[in-house]
């Protein structure tokens, strides 16, 4: 047997290729070629570069390691363990006496129960800091880390005290810069021209179906330096020298984001699989393993770990990392006493809270028959909130005038000013959550907003957020066929079904001004799932809540808005949300005045109504009164949980139209006269 090689480094590399080989075939499942190719890669960027605590991995100077091609997760999980990252608690706050990933956990690859699943997730194994595997994800999310990290050195870094200059390293593949998501985030940093962040792009010619030249022939090089990135070169991703050159390029070079082009080879060591993409997405099989355990000099066992190897990381990245903390720990205390109020926002971005009284000034409206559109509420309550909290910033794709999503009084955030707290996403929706989920993951209240039919190019995002458990918040306004005569492409029809598909995904849509004010309420106090808010482009009455139910009842999804006088339970209930709430009140009154007792109930969120208790939900929706009518105008997916057998729906199989609003509901049959019509008839009255 080869006996295995003395130089630490290539042993160290050998042994997160072999950790990869082996896990992926006892899985019979993942993708060992990459990690095999970049192993030297991640390890001289975490022995020697990246400033990280294992013994503490929320310390909120790190440095922050993304790995976008996340079906590479034994990459990182490798490195997880090697470097001895301590586990979390569940709530993310507390450092468990513990590691991480143990070797039991290497071994349990991809099963049931396993803190190493096929892509890495967040809050689900200390160590990794987003969740990645769809392509260009983590890409994005690095954007808005980057982001993160200026702003925040922009509000609270002072003359002694730089308490925020963590950098942004990621690996992505091939597929990821293909995807077009990476080139939206791409673009963004490259107008921001963020100095903290570096993309190390595996550049191995291979995807699934074989050698990229099938689908993907360009120059990224040139293409990157056209998006105002610096761009350096490694040849060989073996040669540790080049590498660290190119890692001093990143740490020295300022005015731009940094991507590094590393020319790898898929399954490295592999005798018949390398450089194949036999490589890349199944396990090499009992006998290719063998060889290339022999070729690195290996001896032929299962998950074996040199105890040098772990020594080694804990010497390198374990000694820097804990004096970095150490230091960071120290001055911060320091700064708690120079700058008390600083270092308790500080306290609140870490621990996920909100200041005392942050929702004491928001307004409280009017009753008004003309009223306002619910992007204008909006905007208004989404001021109030952003003067009581100083970390909330965000902007839209290009529609600000539009979504009214500007912060009064707050500067641009650009290049020359990385502490604005409004953000220009420019015409590059996907991008934008994908870097508003980064910024989030670093503690900023970021949101982001476009137009509700753009939510299909955010949607991706989205779900990822939803994935990760983050307060991620996204303002869709125009979001119905009130946008009028945009027409068709613009006018949303099945986006609530679809985005009310996403688990976990809070859909907010308010009937008026006070429900806006209150949906907005119920996103801030979101701690671990994201929320949309549907806003209307056309104004919406104000409702007089001194003759209907107060607007506090959005907290809990749904609620009685309005009732027929007396106690007697109602012949049939009128189900609404947004904008048509206003029909549902009209007929209703028109029914009550024709003795059919008639009920109207407000459900801004099915997601907090089917929360509630079931006491609850039968006082609002009495099992009895199967006589029901869903209103919106949108389709009828995810009503019927509702509506049951009885039930009717009065809203839209079909498109839109371009004319002004109030004729497309007429033709469309959305009034309060159709509505009227429909619980007659289920009535039979």
């Amino acid at each position: 047997m080869s006996t295995i090689a003395q130089d630490i480094e290539q042993t160290s590399i050998n042994t997160i290729r072999t950790l990869a080989m082996d896990a992926v075939q006892k899985a019979n499942s993942g993708h060992p070629g990459t990690p095999m190719a970049l192993a030297p890669v991640a390890y001289e960027l975490w022995t020697k570069h990246l400033r990280y605590d294992p013994a503490n991995p929320v310390w909120p100077n790190r440095d922050r390691f993304v790995l976008s091609c996340g079906h590479a997760s034994m990459l990182l999980y490798s490195l997880i363990h090697l470097a001895g990252v301590k586990d979390m608690s569940a709530d993310g706050q507390k450092v468990l006496d513990k590691p991480s990933l143990p070797i039991g956990e290497i071994e349990n690859f991809r099963q049931w129960g396993s803190k190493t699943p096929g892509h890495p997730e967040i809050k689900h194994t200390s160590g990794v800091e987003t969740t990645t595997g769809p392509l260009g994800q983590g890409c994005g999310n690095s954007v808005g880390m980057a982001i993160a990290s200026r702003w925040l050195a922009a509000r609270y870094n002072k003359p002694g005290f730089e308490l925020f200059n963590f950098n942004v390293w990621t690996i992505c593949s091939d597929g990821d810069l293909m995807e077009g998501v990476a080139n939206e985030a791409a673009s963004i940093a490259g107008h921001l021209k963020l100095p903290n962040l570096c993309w190390i792009y595996d550049n191995n010619h291979i995807t699934i179906e074989g050698k990229t030249d099938l689908a993907f022939d360009e120059d990224v090089s040139t293409r990157f330096r056209g998006l105002g990135w610096h761009v350096l070169a490694v040849q060989d991703a073996n040669d540790l020298a080049a590498l660290e050159k190119a890692y001093q390029g990143f740490l020295s070079h300022e005015g731009s984001p940094t991507l590094i082009v590393v020319k790898s080879v898929i399954g490295y060591g592999a005798p018949t699989k390398a450089g194949t993409n036999k490589a890349h997405g199944e396990p090499l099989g009992d006998e290719e393993i063998k060889k290339t355990k022999e070729g690195y000099g290996w001896p032929n066992k299962k998950f074996y770990v040199p105890p040098e190897v772990p020594r080694h990381f804990q010497e390198t990245l374990g000694k820097r990392g804990a004096g970095l903390h150490s230091d960071w720990v120290s001055l911060f205390k320091e700064y708690e006493k120079k700058y008390p109020e600083l270092a308790a926002e500080l306290w609140m971005i870490q621990k996920n809270e909100l200041p005392k009284g942050w929702d004491s000034e928001l307004p409280k409206f009017p009753a008004d028959a003309k009223g306002m559109a619910s992007r204008v509420s909006g905007g208004k309550v989404e001021n109030a909130i952003a003067k009581k909290v100083p970390w909330m910033l965000g902007g839209s794709a290009d529609l600000a005038p539009s979504t009214k999503t500007l912060i009064d009084g707050a500067t641009d955030l650009e290049a020359n000013n990385p502490g604005g707290r409004n953000m220009h996403f420019g015409i590059r929706e996907h991008g934008m959550v994908a870097a508003v989920n980064g910024m989030v993951l670093c503690g900023l209240r970021a949101f982001g907003a476009t137009f509700f039919v753009f939510s299909d190019y955010c949607r991706p995002s989205i779900r990822l957020a939803a994935i990760m458990k983050i307060p991620t918040i996204v303002v869709f306004t125009h979001d119905s066929i009130g946008v009028g005569e945009d027409g068709p492409t613009h006018e949303p029809i099945e986006q609530l079904a679809a985005c009310r598909s996403i688990p976990r995904l809070l859909v907010l849509r308010p009937a008026d001004a006070n429900e806006t004010a209150e949906v907005w309420r119920v996103a801030m106090e979101q701690t671990e799932r994201p929320a949309i808010l549907c806003l209307t482009r056309q104004d919406l009455p104000t409702l007089d809540r001194t003759k209907y139910a107060a607007a506090s009842g959005v907290e809990k999804g749904g609620y009685v808005l309005a009732d027929a006088p007396g106690k007697a339970s109602p012949d049939v209930i009128l189900m609404s949300t947004g904008s048509e709430v206003q029909y549902a009140i009209a007929a209703h009154e028109k029914l009550v005045a024709s003795g059919i007792r008639s009920r109207v109930v407000s459900l801004p969120s099915f997601e907090l109504f089917d929360e509630q208790p079931v006491g609850y939900r039968n006082e609002v929706l009495p099992p009895a009164v199967t006589k029901r009518i869903g209103i919106e105008a949108g389709v009828r997916q995810c009503w019927d949980k509702y509506l049951g057998m009885d039930g009717a729906f009065v809203g839209l199989d079909t498109y839109g139209a371009s004319a002004p609003y109030q004729e497309i509901y007429e033709h469309r049959g959305i009034t309060p006269e159709a509505i009227v019509a429909k619980a007659r008839e289920i009535c039979g009255k």
